[in-house]
């Protein structure tokens, strides 16, 4: 019955509500007057009045239509704040200061300076006591949106946005606020909007009562966030994040946008920030290639590419659907004077890349134009290293003949001491690359031809890409598990796939000609545990011998012909520093070009004809880590 009446209340017309609030500013601003004069009245109060009755009527007269004038009206009751206090004082200083101008004028009887002061003072008091009394009351009685109750939450972090988000859900009536965490401990034993700020090492005392823990600290960095979800976890608890800093500046978030943590904020490292003046110099008004344009990370170049504004911008991609995503992508960000061409080919025919080069005047090419799922490359090595090893010698040949001025590879950290053939292919793609840098420095000294500089980047696991284990598990997990693990003791460094885009356009300021950049890349991290932690921030449990009744298992499988426990990103351990702090820069040994060009082209022939013993052998003899490995696993 209580609650029926309540909501008729509330259905009530705004215009009728505007009335309301309108009455009881009429009430008020007679109170004032009345009450200012019986403070300070030294005689009977009907002769103050008698004296300066013209102030009741008048207040009325000029108190209502500037409340009106001014929005006093407008806004939601149940939205007031302490920035509504403060127009609401500023409101009604006007109202005094003109009726005190206008009992001036018409020479009335007016008080003296104090009484003003004081009427002003108590109609700020009162009205506002009554506007923040109405506040609390609506939204002590708005219908509950959830049905079955609130979520108990805890905020962690009392500062500005914890306090912002507290607000938000109690005005939404969604949650039920019960506690503040932080580690300051100048606000531990304090309250907010009386809710209690706790030492987050006191919410195994009342974590019974929680239902979800909120992170509202945007700008925490990646290594902290991980260390509080970690510590979260073992309470046993929900946790879901304020969006980012940047996601609620740029407006395209709201604070108390509740979502969960992702596998990528929990990387053990801190997020690389790319130097975007100095990307914006080299990119801005260049035209730009990017082969396998619609692959995990080239798609994510063409998309950060772009956004720096080049003349033109050359995507090459033989996956017609992967060409078509990425071409719907960048709709989004096309800009009237930027060129966009979309192309559909294999780098692996020369001539194709050739006309290209020769039409457009390209003067940065990034190679990304690569297989590298290892079961598939190590069941097809022919054609893994066709596209690897063929498309990179392409590359480099048609940009030394066009002058292309930057050439960067993109690598991996499989290219390291590798145990697999795409692995192998990667290394031998690099290996081309500086062999072109050490013939182009050795021309340069005889001839005053540009420069084209070839660089490579080597980055390790980029989650999400495509033959990631986190699209895999997520996959895993969403059908109930169980997660295929080939080794419990598998460890690989792991990169966002923006941050690897941007390490590649990072290099472009860096590139000499020949060199490997490398990225700070903090500790490599067991693949068992981002498991586990994927089970975590999925809200299931993991089903081990310590859980028998858990929702989800992990299983071992063993590990697949040439993968390795671990991967490394240096071959000769002598990375140097470069400007960028997380940003290394090594010169590895490579094998001179007048031995390495005859071997290309007997791999060549061997992968035309066919012959896969006669390529996987001139592969062993290039390189020769790999045929090592070889030897020992057939030992």
């Amino acid at each position: 019955m209580k609650n029926t009446i309540f909501k008729k209340a509330l259905s009530i017309k705004p215009i009728w509500r505007r009335f309301v609030l309108m009455g009881m500013d009429i009430f008020v601003l007679i109170f004032s007057v009345i009450l200012s004069f019986w403070f300070r009245s030294s005689n009977p109060l009907i002769t103050e009045l008698n004296s300066s009755i013209w102030l009741i009527p008048a207040i009325i007269i000029i108190g209502i239509p500037l409340y009106i004038f001014t929005g006093n009206y407008i806004g939601l009751s149940r939205y007031l704040n302490s920035k509504s206090l403060y127009l609401l004082a500023a409101r009604n200083l006007s109202v005094i200061i003109l009726l005190a101008i206008t009992g001036g004028i018409l020479n009335l009887s007016t008080p003296p300076i104090k009484a003003w002061i004081l009427i002003w003072l108590i109609l700020t008091c009162f009205s506002g006591t009554l506007r923040f009394c109405l506040r609390d009351l609506l939204l002590k009685i708005m219908p509950k949106k959830r049905i079955n109750g609130l979520t108990n939450a805890v905020i962690y972090g009392a500062g500005n946005t914890g306090a912002e988000l507290a607000n938000s859900l109690i005005r939404e009536s969604e949650y039920n606020v019960i506690a503040f965490l932080d580690d300051d401990i100048n606000l531990i034993g304090r309250s907010i909007r009386g809710i209690p700020i706790k030492n987050p090492e006191d919410l195994s005392n009342f974590i019974d009562k929680v239902d979800q823990v909120l992170l509202a600290i945007p700008s925490l960095t990646r290594r902290r966030r991980s260390k509080i979800v970690d510590s979260l976890k073992l309470q046993g608890t929900t946790v879901l994040q304020v969006p980012s800093i940047q996601d609620i500046t740029s407006g395209n978030t709201q604070i108390d946008t509740l979502k969960p943590i992702l596998i990528e904020d929990l990387l053990g490292r801190d997020v690389i920030n790319p130097e975007r003046d100095f990307i914006s110099k080299s990119i801005r008004g260049a035209t730009i290639c990017v082969t396998g344009a619609g692959g995990s990370v080239g798609s994510e170049l063409c998309r950060q590419i772009i956004q720096y504004k080049p003349n033109k911008l050359i995507l090459i991609d033989k996956n017609e659907l992967n060409l078509y995503n990425i071409n719907e992508d960048l709709n989004e960000y096309l800009i009237d004077d930027i060129e966009v061409n979309f192309l559909l080919g294999s780098v692996q025919d020369y001539n194709f890349i050739s006309n290209i080069m020769k039409k457009n005047s390209v003067e940065i090419i990034f190679h990304a134009a690569a297989y590298k799922h290892v079961p598939i490359v190590e069941n097809n090595p022919l054609t893994g290293l066709a596209n690897n090893v063929l498309s990179s010698k392409y590359i480099c040949q048609v940009a030394k003949e066009n002058s292309v001025k930057k050439v960067i590879l993109i690598s991996t950290d499989k290219a390291v001491r590798p145990t697999n053939i795409m692995g192998a292919s990667k290394r031998l793609a690099e290996l081309i690359f500086q062999a072109y840098a050490q013939e182009i420095n050795s021309d340069n000294t005889k001839s005053n031809r540009p420069n084209t500089f070839y660089s490579m980047v080597r980055f390790g696991n980029v989650l999400d890409s495509s033959g990631s284990v986190v699209p895999l598990f997520k996959k895993q997990i969403a059908k109930g598990g169980p997660i295929t693990l080939t080794h419990k003791d598998i460890i690989r460094y792991f990169m966002t796939i923006p941050e690897a885009a941007e390490l590649v356009l990072q290099s472009i300021l860096f590139a000499d000609g020949g060199d490997v950049f490398l990225l700070d890349m903090g500790e490599p991290i067991r693949i068992q545990d981002l498991a586990k932690r994927m089970i975590d921030i999925s809200g299931a449990t993991l089903r081990d011998e310590k859980n028998p009744d858990g929702d989800i298992e992990i299983i071992y499988t063993g590990l697949r012909p040439g993968e390795k426990l671990y991967e490394e990103l240096l071959i000769d351990k002598n990375a140097k520093k470069t400007p960028h702090p997380l940003i290394f820069k090594a010169n590895e040994s490579f094998i001179k070009p007048e031995i390495l060009w005859p071997n290309i082209d007997k791999l060549e022939i061997a992968i035309t004809n066919q012959d896969k013993d006669k390529a996987l052998e001139i592969l062993a003899d290039l390189v020769p880590e790999w045929k090592d490995s070889s030897k020992i696993k057939s030992q």
